[in-house]
């Protein structure tokens, strides 16, 4: 994306689109830039005040300036995408723990139907 050609990559799951990349003012105007077009090509309307910003590691007055940039809310790490904790430590337990109860639920009721 952009004059640096930096990778971004994205996650879509029905009208969701998650940008993960280098956390970049030039980017962040690119990517702008990409859904205004999208926006002008295809006769659609992005809804920026539905939209979220977050990103790792950058100050709290940065993506403050971003979010005003963008004219969205502030996203809080870490989020929740399809069920999987997004922005958070994948090597503390407390994480998994949720993920790992649900699992169980859902193997508990199959073996109950289709092993009994």
């Amino acid at each position: 994306v952009g004059k640096n050609n930096e990778a971004v990559n994205i996650l879509q799951y029905a009208d969701d689109t998650i940008f993960f990349g280098e956390a970049t003012m030039q980017n962040v105007k690119t990517i702008k830039t990409i859904l205004r077009s999208f926006e002008l090509a295809s006769g659609l309307k992005i809804n920026f005040a539905k939209s979220c910003f977050g990103a790792i590691g950058k100050s709290d007055q940065w993506r403050q300036e971003v979010v005003e940039y963008l004219n969205c809310s502030m996203l809080s790490m870490p989020f929740m995408y399809l069920g999987i904790p997004i922005g958070a430590n994948p090597r503390r337990s407390q994480l998994w723990d949720p993920i790992i109860r649900k699992c169980d639920r859902k193997l508990a009721r199959w073996k109950q139907r289709h092993v009994s």
